[in-house]
């Protein structure tokens, strides 16, 4: 039997003093997490190219270069990365502040509860999930149950971008996109009808990679299989 052999070239770096082997090509947050190394973040998706690097949480310091965001910086060999430093936390937490003073953070009552991303970058990065320093500006947008599967709550949307991603690069249906500016930018169907009278195909992957509680399935038995599998290689 022949063996097959990888042309895929590999590059060497150093993550938080860790050597880590990984392929040209690839983006620091990739490295780092398939190395067990965590970095904050809500919005990576590997396929997407180029990434959106929509929740500014990643921010790394590379030695002779500067800060810059994990998730759209490629790897280089001889790479020298610094996760954890004064002014990388200060970054990340003003970045996690500003996600959380615009969200419905009514932890208690959600289903995502103990099971939501950005409780753990909360809790990582030592941010309350009450807003200390900001302003707390919550949007006040109605839930949409109409489908039979499950319901969009955008206030408590974190605009990760990654249902709008699956809808429009992955499925093609374009059934999620972002609509309004600015403040008001909010994930959304074509003229914001609601789901069940939109073409979604109720795959359910929006649900899947959702990492807040916006998405939520009707049917709780159907979270918890989810919740046990691994996580989609796709996504981080």
């Amino acid at each position: 039997m022949l063996e097959l052999v990888s042309n895929v070239s590999k590059v060497v770096l150093s993550i938080d003093g860790t050597q880590v082997k990984c392929e040209q090509g690839s983006r620091i947050l990739e490295a780092a997490l398939g190395a067990g190394i965590y970095i904050p973040n809500l919005c990576f998706i590997r396929e997407a190219d180029p990434p959106s690097g929509a929740c500014r949480l990643c921010f790394v310091e590379i030695e002779g270069h500067g800060i810059v965001t994990a998730c759209t910086e490629p790897v280089r060999e001889g790479m020298v990365v610094q996760t954890n430093t004064p002014r990388v936390n200060r970054l990340r937490r003003t970045a996690a502040e500003l996600i959380i003073a615009s969200h419905a953070t009514d932890c208690r009552h959600c289903g995502k509860n103990r099971n939501c991303e950005l409780q753990k970058v909360a809790a990582y990065l030592k941010v309350k999930l009450k807003p200390q320093r900001l302003r707390e500006i919550p949007k006040t947008i109605p839930i949409d149950s109409s489908h039979p599967l499950f319901t969009l709550d955008p206030s408590k949307c974190v605009l990760c971008g990654k249902c709008v991603w699956l809808c429009n690069e992955r499925n093609t249906t374009g059934t999620l996109d972002f609509a309004m500016r600015g403040y008001d930018t909010v994930v959304s169907t074509f003229g914001g009808i609601p789901l069940a009278e939109s073409d979604c195909t109720s795959c359910m992957e929006c649900v899947a990679v959702c990492p807040v509680g916006a998405l939520l399935p009707k049917d709780p038995e159907w979270r918890h299989e989810r919740e046990t599998l691994k996580p989609n290689a796709a996504m981080a």
